[in-house]
């Protein structure tokens, strides 16, 4: 036998083995079809290193238990959803507020798919960009006096990022108990011993999903999204924000940076800490009681209703998407949107569709720049679909907006960690708050529309106008978005 015959022999043999790991791993995982079919396109076109890309990006997890509550914590709970849920059956929790009374399928949806709580005692403050959030947080952490639970996404070891460690350094010398938590592909540039001061100093930090060896992790493509900081179980932040220079708008590539967060006083923050001890339980491999010195009790505050939620590839069901598609359905007069990546599946753009067709007003915010190139043209080319049913869209002229926003009817909103796009609602670990308010909806609406005077709307002409150049990039990356 020649050796061009055993080459030839080995070729086949590696498409006969490509195309069987194909269809063992990926077909009987039961994905949706659209990402079926773009996988297997991947293997079958790139034998091998297809098979290899897909180990590193492709695994699915859906549905595998990461979080686990004990049985007294999970009692607990339970104990505060099912007198909810009576309470609402009974319409005693909505007889005083109208709001929740109009949006009682909202507060059910998330109750029931995921015990979702709901709660009215909360003061919520709206934090438009880094210069707003990071002085507050700041503080905070300098007055803590019992604990600090921070959890970022990103936690850059640039200036921001050393400032803000070294306070959490000092207060874990001062004896508050401080944990940190940070993701490993999110941190994976930063230095190698960047967080060990902290522990030195007394305070604990973890990795979600750290690499078995630097760079390399097949666990890349589920990334802990969530940001999340907790103090004394009295303050707590959750929005858009990562911790680093370029939030502050620093970022010679970016400019200016354009986000939501949100600063919470009140019963909500329970649930944030419930949020973040079950992630540090799954990632420090501790076993310990959700202590109840981590929730305190809280005196009357203010009268804005919030319920917190949160999703991710271990979910039964996506919470955030299906909220999300909920709020669209159940539009009468607007939806405005702002996400930096808008890759929804079929069945948000659908509903989006609907809402322009039956005369909704339907306005989204996208960046004008892209910091992923392939998410970006995609996103352009399910807008456009958009603008063709009417939807007014535009693109951010005032640097880069990465805010995480829906807004309805100027009732309700929800801000959070999750983008409009297909890998926060099936990939990412995300956090958003639901907010069912006028007046907190209306500060939100007042800075969309603002927004909107620093932007450019899509049009029709410039649909009809794009270079093939410009089609031939959308095209190729919608047909990635499903793994994007």
């Amino acid at each position: 036998m020649d050796n061009y015959t055993v080459f030839l022999n080995i070729i086949n043999l590696i498409f006969v083995v490509n195309i069987a790991f194909a269809i063992i791993v990926i077909i009987f995982e039961k994905r949706n079809t659209s990402n079926t079919w773009t996988w297997l396109m991947i293997m079958l076109f790139i034998p091998f290193i297809g098979f290899i890309m897909y180990l590193f990006f492709g695994q699915n997890l859906r549905r595998k238990k990461f979080f686990v509550l004990k049985k007294e914590e999970e009692s607990v709970l339970m104990q505060f959803s099912e007198e909810q849920k009576r309470l609402l059956s009974d319409k005693a929790i909505v007889n005083n507020n109208s709001l929740l009374k109009e949006y009682h399928d909202v507060i059910n949806l998330n109750l029931y798919s995921d015990n979702f709580i709901v709660t009215n005692n909360n003061k919520v403050d709206i934090l438009n960009n880094g210069n707003e959030k990071f002085p507050i947080m700041i503080d905070c952490i300098k007055n803590a006096k019992n604990f600090i639970h921070i959890q970022y996404y990103i936690f850059n070891d640039d200036n921001l990022g050393t400032e803000i460690l070294n306070l959490l350094v000092e207060k874990a010398k001062e004896g508050i108990e401080v944990k940190l938590l940070y993701d490993g592909m999110g941190c994976i540039h930063n230095k190698k011993h960047f967080f060990d001061p902290l522990v030195k100093a007394g305070g604990e930090v973890y990795c979600f999903f750290p690499p078995f060896i630097p760079y390399i992790n097949v666990r890349i493509n589920y990334r802990n999204h969530r940001k999340i900081c907790v103090v004394d179980g009295e303050h707590g932040f959750v929005g858009g924000l990562n911790v680093g220079d370029e939030y502050l708008g620093l970022s010679k590539k970016f400019g200016f940076w354009r986000d939501t967060h949100l600063h919470l006083q009140g019963d909500s923050v329970n649930y944030l800490e419930v949020r973040f001890l079950m992630d540090w339980r799954f990632a420090s491999k501790k076993d310990f009681f959700m202590e109840e010195r981590y929730f305190p009790r809280k005196s009357y505050i203010d009268n804005t209703a919030v319920q917190i939620i949160s999703s991710g590839p271990d979910s039964e069901w996506c919470s955030i998407r299906n909220t999300y598609l909920k709020l669209i359905s159940k539009a009468e007069n607007s939806i405005y949107i702002e996400t930096p990546y808008f890759i929804p599946d079929e069945s948000i753009l659908t509903a989006l569709k609907i809402a322009c067709l039956s005369g909704v007003d339907v306005k989204i915010i996208i960046p004008c720049k892209p910091d992923h190139p392939f998410i970006y043209w995609a996103s352009k080319s399910y807008i456009w679909e958009l603008v063709e049913c009417g939807a007014k869209c535009y693109t951010y002229d005032n640097g880069f907006i990465h805010s995480k926003m829906v807004s309805v009817d100027g009732k309700m909103c929800t801000i959070g960690t999750a983008n409009m796009d297909i890998r926060s609602f099936n990939l990412n670990f995300e956090v958003n708050a639901i907010i069912y308010g006028t007046i907190t909806t209306s500060e939100v609406d007042k800075a969309f529309e603002s927004d909107i005077l620093q932007s450019t709307l899509l049009t029709p002409e410039h649909y009809s106008n794009r270079s093939l150049i410009i089609k031939f990039k959308e095209a190729i990356s919608r047909l990635l978005s499903p793994i994007l």
